[in-house]
């Protein structure tokens, strides 16, 4: 795959990623449904701190958008879904979706940015150049 079409493929997976993460994880926490309350107290949070939550979620899913922030963005997405799998496994959950989505997450920035594959295998020259900025 040559890096024009690697590139595209990872804005098309970064733009999927977010519009997941804003349409199907974070309107969840805004809108209310029934069950809402039961399932937010079983993971302990509030349905004060769910919004907050979902604000949070919404706030990192527009910056690993944003090409200046994108870096950033997945560094806090990925401690986010941290705290996802967290609180899966707290509560006897499923924990593998948080985990294939910070996967995901750094595959679609590393496509977007071909230095992240190289910082994190730690092979190339311009990867510990730019590691140094």
């Amino acid at each position: 795959m040559n890096v024009k079409t690697a590139r595209i493929v990872g804005w098309v997976m970064s733009a999927l990623l977010s519009a997941f993460l804003i349409l199907a994880s974070a309107s969840g926490k805004f809108l209310d449904w029934e069950g809402k309350a039961d399932m937010f107290d079983k993971f302990g949070y509030s349905m004060e701190l769910m919004t907050k939550i979902g604000v949070v979620e919404v706030i990192l899913a527009v910056l690993i958008l944003i090409p200046r922030s994108s870096f950033l963005g997945g560094l806090l997405l990925t401690a986010y879904l941290g705290g996802a799998t967290a609180t899966h496994v707290r509560v006897d959950d499923p924990f593998y979706m948080p985990i294939a989505t910070g996967v995901f997450l750094w595959f679609a920035l590393a496509l977007r940015r071909p230095e992240i594959f190289s910082l994190a295998i730690g092979s190339s020259r311009k990867a510990e150049a730019v590691g140094d900025e």
